[in-house]
């Protein structure tokens, strides 16, 4: 059986959907399928940039890099950089005979595509969605222009959710919106998880974190709209003053705009640096007292589980994060030593802040629950199984 992987981001890019299309890619090849792979060349970030082959066969998996226009994150330049995906990837295939499409897909157009060679070709498709892309659009808009544009992506999102014969979940905060679709396709909730490369880098000894200095608080990831960092940020370094320094790694399509805020406010407290590779970004989570999460005050990140609890939760650091929602909740009843406050509260944080459980603690609960690689070989099995019933 011949499965076709449609994913925007794959090794060696810097994201959660690289890791976790990557991984998951793994373990399917440990089963019967053959497998194709047609991804983008790394792109991720305009500021870090990896090197990688436009086509390799990697281990009897086949593997289409598709180098896509330069962009810097922004909703122009990222529809722009789809779209060019989107021809590629119908021309790559065109002429390919599959048993089987899996596509993973936060910006629901990688799971469109998917629905649409599975209608072309007439074959099964398995869905792995890890954001409502219309539930997100709806609240960030400006009304003026979502009032056209969410009906369009209704009808999308209808046609690619009716094509599937499976869908996965990663959050189960997305669980009551697909309820109400009433959709005939089978359901399960593989989530996000702790990868391989952190094993034996973390230090599993108890210690405390001497509450008489200035804490240093580290941020890694995406600065864009969904975390809302220029929201918080800048006031909450501004309120601690020389309590807390804050390292923020990463880029986004509002870097600068988070840039400005800090130069506005004259702060000394907040270094910025560019995306790391994982092995340079493991020692600046050790060096780091403190690890901080934060998404922007929006109704539709009160449903999505962030990948990046996971990765914070495997270094056993105390974590600060502005949640809400089911991310909230999963937080408060599965990691230890976090202190959650309303997104974009600064009141709330400050005080949230001060009572930060100053200590490194071993998660080992945690940790064997959500390791990536047993969550993904569960999930191969379910694409197998789910396949074949189908076939």
């Amino acid at each position: 059986m011949k499965l076709l992987v449609l994913s925007f981001y794959f090794q060696p890019d810097l994201c959660a959907g690289s890791f976790r299309a990557s991984a998951l890619v793994e373990q399917l090849n440990r089963t019967d399928l053959e497998i194709e792979v047609v991804t983008t060349a790394p792109n991720r970030y305009s500021s870090f940039d990896q090197k990688a082959e436009s086509y390799e066969f990697i281990d009897g998996i086949h593997v289409h890099r598709i180098v896509l226009p330069t962009h810097n994150g922004g909703m122009y330049d990222q529809s722009l950089a789809f779209f060019s995906y989107y021809r590629h990837v119908m021309k790559i295939t065109k002429n390919s005979e599959y048993d089987a499409v899996f596509a993973t897909s936060s910006r629901l157009f990688t799971a469109f595509l998917g629905a649409r060679i599975a209608s072309k070709k007439g074959i099964s498709l398995y869905l792995d969605i890890r954001d409502i892309f219309v539930d997100t659009m709806s609240d960030i808009l400006p009304s003026f222009i979502s009032v056209f544009v969410t009906p369009i992506l209704n009808l999308i999102e209808n046609y690619t959710f009716g094509r599937a014969k499976h869908i996965n979940l990663v959050s189960k905060g997305f669980s009551k919106y697909f309820k109400e679709k009433k959709l005939g396709c089978s359901f399960s909730f593989y989530t996000n998880g702790i990868d391989k490369e952190f094993d034996g880098v973390i230090d599993i000894r108890k210690c405390p974190i001497s509450k008489n200095k200035k804490l240093n608080i580290l941020y890694a990831g995406n600065i864009g709209e969904g975390q809302g960092l220029h929201k918080i940020l800048p006031a909450l370094a501004g309120r601690l003053g020389d309590r807390a320094n804050f390292v923020i790694i990463g880029d986004g399509g509002l870097k600068q705009e988070l840039k400005n805020s800090i130069a506005g406010l004259a702060l000394d407290n907040i270094e910025m640096k560019a995306p790391l590779g994982r092995k340079q970004l493991i020692n600046e989570y050790l060096k780091a007292d403190v690890l901080f999460l934060h998404l922007n005050d929006c109704p539709a990140f009160k449903k999505v589980l962030p990948s990046k609890l996971f990765e914070y939760a495997a270094f056993n650091k105390p974590i600060f994060a502005g949640l809400s929602g089911y991310s909230a909740d999963f937080v408060n009843a599965e990691i230890s030593d976090c202190q959650v406050f309303m997104p974009c509260d600064i009141d709330d944080a400050v005080q949230k802040f001060d009572k930060l459980n100053l200590v490194v603690e071993p998660r080992i609960e945690f940790t064997k629950k959500f390791r990536r690689e047993n969550i993904m070989t569960m999930m191969a099995a379910n694409i197998l199984l789910v396949l074949k019933d189908n076939a």
